[in-house]
């Protein structure tokens, strides 16, 4: 059975819309309050308004109520529509109050849905939102300034700042949240290239491996053809079989690509050290003998070792098929309780250089590295090449 996800806390699982509504209530109700003298004062803050007592004042409530609420359902689909009716609803309330300008609790409503704006919709949208919910403020003054009415600017302007200030705070918001998915979206992106890396180095190692085996039992078919047939029947026989095994193992490779492109883990390719011995006999039909020692007791490694462990392996005796100009190499495999080491050795040419370019030695190294492992290749003094790597066992799988 799979694990259910935790419940979202109760304040993430609110939408703007309930937001707006619990400030809206928790507004006038705050309103409400301050009609009556509360502990420690010696009269209230403001005298009951009309719509305290008559009914066109609870009228005018329950209408700019409605109103806010309406607004509050607005917010995701339409931002600058919610914004007028909780502008709206404010105007409307206040009208039964008998203030001077719209009270910084009639005015909350519009200032958590600017928030809101701010934070989810786009730049140009919110900027329209700031302006509709400074110009309000401002235009509800002017307005009873020209009427010769008394007007409270000084309140006013507290509640425009707090106003610029939600915005600001909206827009932060919106910005880190655009951050945080640019972030993510550059994360996925090194993940995708750099798996796309490892399948190409991986094609690389079983592509070179095959095609140098292949040249090796053409050129050998070549040479016998006239004289002896039947050997160049068998070695153009080998030749079809690594072919085949070589387009599997790519067929296996691509579909692991095209499910990663879509979205599963997709099957690992299976190579490992157990397929030592399969590549050692097919090199030796090749012409090249390979020995392959095993030291200590073998066994279970890490996929990540065990998978770099034959790729090594793999290079190395390509690079002795390819230039090293001896008949035999020798594979030799150490197990220990810390660590798997790994020795080819050939008796040729000695050069390896000549195979270091970008993905052969270099290649090695880096999957070495990325173990925390520890790489050499060089000539032996008594001739020949030496590839030697030492990769530690983590230790909660020894």
């Amino acid at each position: 059975m799979s694990a259910m996800p935790p419940p979202q806390p109760l304040l993430k699982r609110l939408s703007p819309g309930d937001w707006t509504a619990i400030v809206w209530c928790v507004s006038t109700l705050f309103t409400l309050l301050t009609t009556f003298r509360l502990p420690g004062e010696l009269e209230p803050s403001q005298w009951p308004a009309v719509q305290l007592y008559r009914w066109d004042g609870m009228l005018f409530l329950a209408l700019s109520t409605a109103m806010a609420f309406r607004g509050g359902g607005l917010l995701q689909r339409g931002p600058l529509r919610a914004l007028t009716w909780t502008i709206l609803a404010a105007v409307v309330e206040t009208t039964t109050l008998g203030v001077g300008e719209l009270p910084m609790a009639q005015y909350l409503t519009t200032i958590v849905a600017l928030y809101f704006v701010a934070a989810a919709h786009a730049r140009r949208t919110a900027l329209i939102a700031l302006t509709l919910a400074v110009g309000t403020l401002a235009v509800y003054v002017s307005v009873r300034m020209l009427c010769g009415w008394v007007a409270g600017t000084g309140p006013e302007l507290a509640v425009a700042l707090v106003t610029v200030i939600a915005w600001l705070l909206g827009n932060s918001s919106r910005q880190s949240r655009l951050h945080a998915e640019r972030l993510s979206a550059e994360h996925a992106d090194r993940a995708v290239t750099a798996e796309r890396l490892r399948i190409a180095r991986e094609m690389h190692d079983t592509v070179a491996h095959s095609i140098g085996i292949i040249a090796l039992q053409a050129g050998a078919a070549a040479r016998v053809a006239g004289t002896r047939p039947e050997a160049a029947l068998a070695a153009m026989r080998a030749v079809e079989n690594e072919g085949r095994e070589t387009l599997a193992g790519l067929r296996r490779m691509l579909v692991a690509l095209r499910a990663a492109d879509d979205g599963g883990a997709g099957d690992a390719i299976p190579a490992g050290l157990d397929d030592v011995d399969r590549l050692a006999a097919t090199t030796t039909a090749a012409g090249v003998r390979v020995e392959v020692r095993r030291l200590g007791e073998p066994r279970r490694l890490p996929p990540e070792i065990d998978l770099s462990a034959f790729r090594i392996v793999q290079e190395s005796v390509t690079n002795v098929v390819r230039h090293a100009g001896t008949p035999r190499c020798q594979v030799t495999l150490r197990y220990t309780e810390d660590d798997l080491t790994l020795e080819i050795t050939d008796e040729g040419r000695g050069h390896g250089a000549s195979t270091d370019t970008g993905f052969g030695l270099a290649g090695m190294r880096e999957r070495v590295a990325l173990l925390h492992g520890e790489f050499t290749a060089a000539p032996r003094p008594e001739g020949g090449f030496r590839v030697a790597a030492r990769l530690p066992v983590p230790a909660g799988v020894r």
